[in-house]
């Protein structure tokens, strides 16, 4: 019981909430203990309230999860927790995580609790309503990167913010054409969006934000506010890393049919864990050595 309590929390799903720690490294603040403290407690904080989202999500789509390949075999879709335990659990991660964040930091408990209500919208509404469904994903990843900044009070730039939005929804695009692949004739039956996609629409979507990330990343990393505020003018040394990990990506959903979990490719997939791996150890040295 307490396994499957535990996998209701979608543990591996956590390392979606380092985004957090975005604010933290990109506003030269590593070297200040306090800040780094706060920023490790607000991502925790994260993904504890993810995991409400999580919990509600697979009691929402419980029926749908069971006409899924592998979504079936979740707690709730397989009735291995009732829905009864689901909410209650929901309830004491939920209360928890939201009133600690009151006491960490007021700006950071506003963004915790948009992100929720944004999720709980996403849950019961947004989710069928074509691209605004996966618009609604990348505005969650928006609201953590955002929550980093704020619970440090840090500035943070919003060519970052662009750049974060456009990648989930890179990724969001890319998770629902490996859907469509995956259940093939059967995607209505798991979710009733998947109707109004179709593999080439979605390519054309990835064909759009695809470029669009490299630009916005790039003005961010070339931008002369961005070289005077973190005092480097070579951080456009990691633009490589960020063009390979979106070509590898692209290989994985076109070549390989892979993508339904962005997180999954993340922690199996190994040149774009050593990629991200790269790109963080030279933005670190960039920042905080040269």
């Amino acid at each position: 019981m307490i396994k499957d309590l535990f996998q209701l929390l979608r543990p591996h799903q956590w390392v979606k909430n380092g985004i957090i720690l975005a604010g933290l490294v990109f506003s030269g603040s590593v070297s200040y203990t306090d800040k780094v403290i706060t920023a490790f407690l607000a991502t925790g904080l994260f993904c504890l309230l993810s995991s409400t989202v999580y919990i509600i999500n697979d009691l929402a789509d419980a029926a749908a999860d069971r006409n899924h390949p592998t979504k079936k075999n979740r707690p709730i879709a397989a009735g291995r927790v009732s829905p009864s335990t689901a909410v209650i659990l929901a309830i004491i991660i939920g209360a928890g995580s939201l009133i600690s964040s009151y006491f960490l930091q007021d700006y950071f408990f506003y963004t915790a609790i948009g992100y929720l209500i944004l999720n709980l919208l996403y849950s019961f509404w947004l989710k069928h309503i074509v691209i605004i469904d996966v618009m609604s994903i990348a505005a969650g990843f928006v609201l953590r990167a955002l929550a980093g900044a704020v619970v440090i009070d840090v500035e943070f730039s919003g060519w970052l913010l662009i750049s974060s939005f456009l990648l989930a929804l890179f990724l969001g695009f890319g998770k629902r054409r490996h859907e469509l692949v995956l259940l093939e004739n059967n995607s209505g039956q798991h979710r009733r969006i998947l109707e109004h996609y179709s593999k080439y629409f979605l390519d054309q979507l990835i064909g759009v934000v695809t470029p669009a990330v490299v630009v916005c990343y790039l003005i961010y990393v070339i931008s002369p506010d961005v070289k005077e505020r973190l005092g480097t003018e070579y951080l456009f040394l990691t633009v490589p890393f960020v063009i390979y990990g979106i070509f590898r990506y692209l290989y994985l959903i076109h070549q390989k049919e892979e993508g339904g979990s962005p997180t999954r490719v993340l922690l199996t997939d190994f040149p774009i864990l050593l990629t991200v791996l790269l790109w963080l150890a030279t933005a670190m040295v960039l920042l905080y050595v040269v």
